[in-house]
Order: structure tokens, then C-alpha cells, then sequence
């Protein structure tokens, strides 16, 4: 399984090494050859190089503590601050010392070596990698009689596309150690590594909510305390990373809630396609640059409380406790479908959750290969008609294919909690009850 991960992990890097070739300017100085939007046509992006320079990573920058300034359109200049949560920002100037690192050595002995900004994405895409072959290793350890399931991860399009995209295999990686640490029966590290997600992406956050139903459900074989376990340790471990770095920069710490809370939809999200097909102005109006949404996020936000609470009326009315993984798939779609910002690497919140909860593999690979390929349209509408790209109406078509796919796969997992009869397989993330018992 990790033999595949790593062919799938090296198709990946080759699909992003368009966009980390150098040229000669006129000058002789070396630079980046992103020419001609050479990142769009050759749907290599990654957010890793642009922001290696944007978030001051590239001058030593310190996050959270050193802010940068950036141009807007109207010439006005805006103080910014790297707008990642901790971890996340963290491990970016990680890399960057790492970067630093490397061509110092390099200096020195004859090692390889290329621009910063492109051994400082080498350095990132290794640490990506091994998260995603740790996101491989714990499902195959969560469902050790299905290797299949695995393989499904590791050769997942979505693997493919957008591990190196952004940093978020780092968080899938926690998230799903986090449901091994559970089956293993060790709540206390599970709420540990939670906490550690949501320290690096908010998501993992959501898998609370499934641990503390199934734990409701399970009550009667101790599932309760082990649902206050993971819930403690989780807000004990995001309080730790997070609590030192608002105490010392207060105002970097807080650009992360900030931009999100001031972002308007993207074109990811259900709401923009809406307001581009029907021509509504959205529920905020028109808004002038760095206004909030204010409506649109009090309406989301009352949308995922309501698709929570839904979660939480089928899981105590199930004929059965539903698995952890299913109730979880449940959650984490409901939030990417009602947010604003449907990133494309943010489909990879769903792998290790979609294989754990639906056991279907034809059809995780059909809906794999559609959200991958929202990638297509959505590079080449970023160079426009008038340079030979496409117009945002295909785009927005396939972001809607891609949502009515997730959707459906979120009816099939509600009619199977729903129609699970007395007899039925072993939830793959909760400990199995001998364990429970013996524990208890």
C-alpha cells in the first residue's frame, strides 16, 4: 500500500515540477518561470510558492510576529500577517529554515540545489508525503481485513491532484491518526491529535461531534468516558499550541479568524455559482474591499448548526449506533457543502472519512476522479477567454457536479445507518467492546 502511495506521491510532484523551472532573465539574473501564466496552462499551481514570498517566509519572516504589506488593486497599501492557524504557519517557517539550511550545505558540499523558493517546496512536498503515507498506513491499520480501502487512498485522484497543492495532508494525517489512536482504544492521545488538527485546519474539530454521540449511543460499555477523554485532550492540546502565540502576537494570531470571517464566497462554494447563474447580489449585497459578508456568515453558520444537529437526530435515532467514520463523513461534507470556501485540497478532508464509512469503491472513485477534475476548469478560467482559457461557466458546472456527487454519497451513508439491521460489520474506528470491557 505504501508502495503505491509513494508511485502516486511522485506523479504528483511531477505534475507540480512545471511550475519549479528557472530561466535566465534578461539580466542573467535566475528567476522563477511562471511566464506567460505558465502555472494555470500547465495546472501546476501550489499555494506553497507564492506564499514562500507573499507571507515574508522568504526574508526570514517570524509568523505571527513580523506582519508584511500588500498592494492592493486601488494602490493602497494593507498590513498583512500569515493568515494560517498556528501549526499550519509554523510549519511553513519550518521548512523555510529548512530551505535555509539546505543551501547553506549547499555552499559548502556538492549537493543539489536550485532557487529558494523551489527547494523550499521540495522541502515541503517531503513532509507532505509522509503525512499522506501515514494517512494510508491508518486506514489500512483501521481496516486491516480490506486492503482495498487503503490502496483506495493511496491511489486516490484526489492524492494525485492536490496533496502538494496546499499543506492540508498534514491535518488529514492527524486527523486520521486520530481515529487509530480511538480503535486502539487510547481516547486520550485520539483527543491529542485532534487537538493537533485543529491547531493546523479547524476541521478535525468536527470529529468531535461523532465521538460524542457513538459515545452516547455506546454509554452502556463506557463510551461516554472515553468521548469526555478525546473532548478534554483535544481542547487541552489546541489550547497548548495556540495559547502562547495569541499571549505573545495577540494580532497575528488573529489574522486566520479574521480573513475568514471578512472572505467573501468563493468560487468553490455553492453560493457564488448561485449568485453567477441567477445574477443575485448574494445576501450582503454588494460589498466594498474587506467587507465582511456579515449575512452570509450568520447564515452558514446557522446552516451547519442545523446539519450538525441533523447528524446528531440520526445518530440517537439510529436502529443501531451508526460507525464514527460515517457520522464523521457526514459532518465534514455538510461543512464544505454550507461554507463559502470550498478550497480544492479540501477534498481531501473526505478520503480517509469517504473509504472508512462507505465501502463502495467504484463509486469513491467515480466521485475521486470528478472532484479532481474541477481542477481542469478551474486553472483554465483563471487566464480567461481572451488568452485562450475558458469562461467561468464551465467551472461552476462542474463545482455543482462535484457537490451533487458529495451529496449523494451523503444520502447513501444516511440509508445505511438508517437500514443497519441487528446483524452488522464492526464499526472500523470505535474499539471493539471486548476491548471496552476489559478496559472498563
Amino acid at each position: 500500500m505504501l508502495l503505491l502511495a509513494v508511485v502516486v506521491l511522485a506523479m504528483s510532484w511531477l505534475g507540480k515540477a512545471a511550475c519549479l523551472q528557472e530561466y535566465r532573465t534578461a539580466d542573467g539574473v535566475l528567476a522563477l518561470d511562471w511566464r506567460n501564466d505558465r502555472q494555470y496552462v500547465a495546472m501546476c499551481y501550489s499555494d506553497t510558492v507564492p506564499l514562500y514570498g507573499l507571507e515574508g517566509l522568504a526574508d526570514d519572516g517570524v509568523p505571527y510576529r513580523d506582519a508584511w504589506f500588500e498592494t492592493r488593486s486601488d494602490g493602497t497599501r494593507v498590513e498583512r500577517w500569515m493568515e494560517y492557524p498556528v501549526l499550519t504557519g509554523f510549519f511553513q517557517y519550518l521548512n523555510a529554515q529548512l530551505t535555509d539550511g539546505w543551501q547553506w550545505l549547499a555552499e559548502r558540499l556538492p549537493l543539489p540545489t536550485a532557487l529558494d523558493v523551489v527547494v523550499y517546496f521540495n522541502m515541503t512536498a517531503f513532509w507532505l508525503s509522509a503525512a499522506w503515507l501515514t494517512v494510508v498506513w491508518a486506514v489500512l491499520r483501521l481496516r486491516p481485513d480490506r486492503p482495498w480501502d487503503a490502496a483506495l487512498v493511496a491511489l486516490s485522484p484526489l492524492a494525485l491532484v492536490h496533496v502538494f497543492t496546499n499543506f492540508d495532508a498534514l491535518t488529514v494525517a492527524l486527523a486520521t491518526g486520530a481515529l487509530l489512536a480511538l480503535r486502539r482504544d487510547r481516547p486520550g492521545w485520539a483527543g491529542v491529535l485532534i487537538g493537533l488538527g485543529a491547531a493546523a485546519k479547524l476541521y478535525p474539530l468536527l470529529l468531535l461531534v461523532p465521538i460524542l454521540l457513538v459515545g452516547w449511543r455506546r454509554r452502556s460499555d463506557g463510551g461516554l468516558v472515553r468521548a469526555g477523554w478525546a473532548t478534554g485532550a483535544a481542547v487541552a492540546a489546541w489550547t497548548a499550541v495556540n495559547l502562547p502565540v495569541a499571549l505573545a502576537w495577540p494580532r497575528g494570531w488573529a489574522e486566520f479568524f479574521l480573513l475568514n470571517r471578512t472572505r467573501p464566497a468563493d468560487p468553490d462554494s455553492i453560493w457564488y455559482s448561485l449568485s453567477w447563474f441567477t445574477g443575485w447580489a448574494g445576501f450582503d449585497g454588494p460589498l466594498v474591499d474587506g467587507a465582511p459578508p456579515t449575512i452570509l456568515n450568520a447564515i452558514t453558520a446557522v446552516l451547519m448548526v442545523l446539519a450538525v444537529a441533523a447528524v446528531a437526530w440520526l445518530a440517537l435515532r439510529a436502529p443501531q449506533p451508526p460507525a464514527v467514520a460515517e457520522l464523521a463523513f457526514l459532518c465534514v461534507a455538510a461543512f464544505l457543502l454550507v461554507n463559502k470556501v470550498w478550497s480544492p485540497q479540501y477534498s481531501l478532508w473526505l478520503v480517509p472519512l469517504a473509504v472508512l464509512a462507505i465501502p463502495r469503491w467504484r463509486l469513491l472513485l467515480g466521485w475521486m476522479v470528478i472532484d479532481a477534475l474541477v481542477w481542469v476548469p478551474r486553472m483554465y478560467q483563471y487566464l480567461g477567454v481572451a488568452d485562450k482559457g475558458l469562461p467561468m461557466e464551465p467551472f461552476l458546472v462542474t463545482v455543482l457536479v462535484r457537490d451533487a456527487v458529495v451529496v449523494a454519497l451523503c444520502v447513501l451513508v444516511v440509508r445505511q445507518i438508517l437500514r443497519r439491521g441487528r446483524d452488522t460489520a464492526p464499526d472500523p474506528v470505535w474499539p471493539p467492546a471486548t476491548r471496552v470491557a476489559a478496559r472498563t
